[in-house]
C-alpha cells in the first residue's frame, strides 16, 4: 500500500469513527472525548430531555415523594438538591440517593442526577444526622491556613461521597463586608477578598479530592447586605469598580483555579449596567461580566428561583426560569417539586419549540451540564450513584475528620483584650475566677463550661423583664461571669451585667461583630461555630491549656470606612 493509500485510509477511520461517536453514541458510559460525547447525548435527546436537564428540583420529605420519582423517570431531569428536611436519617438519606440515581440511570441514555446540598461547614449545614459538625468558614479564616481551608473540604467532601452527594454548593466566599449581616456573618471566611479566594480555593480543591464538585457562592456576593433575598431583592449600591475590586475578586480567583460550577445570587446593584434586575437574571453579570471579563467555563446555577428575590422580579416562577436560562444559568434550582405540568415547565418547552434562539441557549446549558457529569461522575474517584450502606454506618462522622476539626477549632480560637490588658484577665484558672456563672443558650456550652470550672452555676437565658432580673440574681453571687453571646437579643441580655461588680468575661459564638460593642467587659474570647468542639477549644483557650492562635478575620481594610477590630 502506497504511503498516499495509508494516510488516506487513516483518515477515513478518523471521520468514520467521530461519524460513528456523533451518531450512535447512546449512553453516558460511551467512552471518548468529553466535549464530543456531550454534544453526541444532547443531539440524541428530544426537546424535552435537554431542557429536563437543565432541572434542579427538591422535594419535601425523608422520602422521595411520587413527584419527584416522576420527575427523574419520565423527565430525566438533571440533578435534585437536598435540604435538611430531607436528612433526619442519615441511612435512610443514603437509601434514598441510591433510588434516585438507579432510577435515573434506568433512562435511554444512562445519565446520571447531579446530587446537590449546601455543607459549607459550621452554621450551614443542610446534611445533618451523623456527619460532622464543624467550626465553619469564619474559623478557617481566624487560623489563617489555606491547608485549613482545603482540609474541611476534604471532609466534609468525603462524608458527602459515602451518602452518594457528588456536588456542594460550597465554598461561600461573600466578602463580610457588612457588619450589620445576619444572612452570611460566619459562613464568610473575613472581609479581606484576596484571603477569601485563596482560602475559597483551597476549600474547592479538597472537595475536589474526595470527588465532590465544588459551587461557588453567592455571585456577585452577598456580603454587602443586611436583608435576605429570601424574603425580598437586596439592593446593594456598590458600583462595579468597588465590585471588581472587592465582591469579585474571589471569582476572578476560582475561574483561574478552574471551579466547576458558580451560583448566581438575588440581589440587585442598581449602580451597575445591571440596572434593578437581580443579578441572578441579568446576563450582563452573567455574560458578559462573569464568562466575558473573567472567563468562567464551568457551570451556572441560580439560588433558589422560588425565593421572593427572584420571582417578585420577573412577575412569576416560569418568567423567572425563563429569564433565567437566557441571561447565562445553565440549571434552575427550584427548593420544592412542581407539578410534571406545571407553567414553570410547559412555558419553557413552548418556548423552546417556537424561539430557536432560546432552543439553542437552552441546548447550549444541557452540554455544558453533561460534560461536567461526564467529567466528574465517572472513574474510580466519582461518587458512587448507589451508596454502600456498610460505609455510611462506619465512616459517618469522619474519624479523621473529627480529630482535624477539634484542632481546627482550637487553632480558630481568638482571645481579645477587654477593658484591662489582656494579661491580666486570661488564662483564667479555676483559682481566679472563683464561683463561676454561666449565662448561654446553647448545651454545648454549659457542657464544656462546667467541665472547664467544676461546680458552676448556669441559666438559659432570655430577654424577658422577669427572666433578666432571675438571671441577675443568680450573677450577683458569682464571681465571674461568663456569658455566651451570639445574636443582637443576647447583646441586649449581657448589657444588663455591666454594673454588677463582677467580672464579665464574653465567649462570642458565631459572629464575632456584636463584640464591638462590648468594650467594657472584663475579657472576650471568640470562637465561630455552635459545634461541641469549638465550645471545648474556647474554655481550654480560656484556662490557658492551649494557646489562643486565632486572628479575628474582620480587620479594616483601605477604604473599609470602619475602624479595627
Amino acid at each position: 500500500m502506497t504511503m498516499q493509500l495509508r494516510i488516506l485510509s487513516s483518515f477515513l477511520l478518523l471521520v468514520c469513527l467521530s461519524v460513528s461517536r456523533s451518531l450512535f453514541a447512546q449512553s453516558f458510559t460511551d467512552p471518548g472525548d468529553t466535549d464530543e460525547l456531550a454534544a453526541a447525548l444532547v443531539a440524541a435527546m428530544s426537546d424535552e430531555e435537554a431542557l429536563a436537564q437543565t432541572f434542579m428540583l427538591g422535594w419535601v420529605g425523608a422520602e422521595p415523594s411520587p413527584l419527584i420519582m416522576d420527575w427523574i423517570r419520565d423527565r430525566h431531569i438533571g440533578g435534585v438538591k437536598i435540604f435538611g428536611w430531607n436528612t433526619g436519617d442519615t441511612l435512610r438519606l443514603a437509601e434514598t440517593v441510591g433510588t434516585l440515581q438507579q432510577t435515573a440511570l434506568a433512562g435511554k441514555l444512562k445519565i446520571p442526577l447531579l446530587v446537590a446540598t449546601d455543607q459549607e461547614g459550621g452554621w450551614i449545614r443542610h446534611v445533618k444526622g451523623a456527619t460532622s459538625e464543624t467550626p465553619g468558614n469564619m474559623a478557617i479564616g481566624a487560623s489563617g491556613y489555606p491547608r485549613d481551608a482545603y482540609l474541611s473540604g476534604y471532609y466534609i467532601g468525603r462524608e458527602l461521597a459515602l451518602l452518594g452527594i457528588n456536588m456542594n454548593f460550597a465554598p461561600t466566599v461573600d466578602i463580610y463586608t457588612n457588619r450589620a449581616s445576619t444572612v452570611i456573618g460566619p459562613r464568610s471566611f473575613g472581609n479581606d477578598p484576596v484571603r477569601a479566594g485563596l482560602l475559597g480555593a483551597a476549600f474547592m480543591k479538597g472537595q475536589q479530592t474526595a470527588g465532590v464538585i465544588a459551587t461557588a457562592k453567592h455571585y456577585p456576593g452577598h456580603g454587602d447586605t443586611d436583608l435576605d433575598s429570601h424574603g425580598v431583592l437586596p439592593r446593594i449600591n456598590a458600583d462595579f469598580d468597588v465590585l471588581w475590586d472587592r465582591e469579585l475578586i474571589p471569582y476572578r480567583i476560582l475561574a483561574r483555579e478552574n471551579i466547576p460550577a458558580i451560583m448566581s445570587g438575588h440581589l440587585s446593584f442598581p449602580n451597575t449596567q445591571a440596572g434593578s434586575a437581580p443579578a441572578s437574571l441579568s446576563s450582563w453579570f452573567l455574560q458578559d461580566i462573569l464568562r466575558g471579563r473573567i472567563g468562567f467555563r464551568g457551570l451556572v446555577i441560580t439560588d433558589d428561583l422560588m425565593m421572593n428575590g427572584a420571582t417578585a422580579w420577573a412577575g412569576s416562577l416560569s418568567q423567572a426560569a425563563k429569564q433565567a436560562l437566557l441571561s447565562g444559568n445553565d440549571i434552575v434550582m427550584l427548593s420544592k417539586t412542581p407539578s410534571l405540568w406545571d407553567p414553570v415547565w410547559t412555558s419553557l418547552l413552548a418556548s423552546m419549540r417556537q424561539e430557536p434562539a432560546f432552543r439553542e441557549r437552552v441546548q447550549d446549558a444541557a452540554r455544558r451540564i453533561v460534560a461536567v457529569k461526564l467529567e466528574h461522575l465517572r472513574g474510580e474517584t466519582a461518587v458512587p450513584y448507589v451508596p454502600n450502606l456498610a460505609k455510611v454506618e462506619a465512616g459517618l462522622p469522619d474519624p479523621e475528620g473529627s480529630r482535624f476539626f477539634l484542632d481546627l477549632a482550637a487553632r480558630s480560637v481568638t482571645i481579645l483584650k477587654g477593658k484591662e490588658d489582656v494579661k491580666n484577665v486570661f488564662p483564667l484558672t479555676t483559682e481566679r475566677a472563683g464561683k463561676v456563672f454561666l449565662a448561654g443558650q446553647y448545651l454545648d456550652f454549659f457542657s464544656a463550661g462546667r467541665a472547664a470550672y467544676p461546680g458552676a452555676s448556669a441559666y438559659w437565658y432570655t430577654s424577658e423583664p422577669g427572666a433578666i432580673e432571675e438571671m441577675l440574681s443568680y450573677a450577683r453571687r458569682a464571681d465571674t461571669v461568663i456569658f455566651c453571646l451570639s445574636d443582637a437579643e443576647g447583646l441586649g441580655v449581657l448589657r444588663s451585667l455591666r454594673n454588677l461588680g463582677k467580672r464579665v468575661i464574653v465567649f462570642s459564638v458565631l459572629s464575632p461583630v456584636y463584640l464591638d460593642q462590648v468594650s467594657w467587659v472584663d475579657g472576650a474570647l471568640a470562637v465561630y461555630s455552635y459545634a461541641p468542639e469549638s465550645f471545648v477549644a474556647g474554655f481550654s483557650s480560656m484556662l490557658g491549656r492551649i494557646p489562643a492562635q486565632g486572628q479575628l478575620p474582620l480587620q479594616a481594610l483601605p477604604g473599609d470606612g470602619r475602624p479595627g477590630s
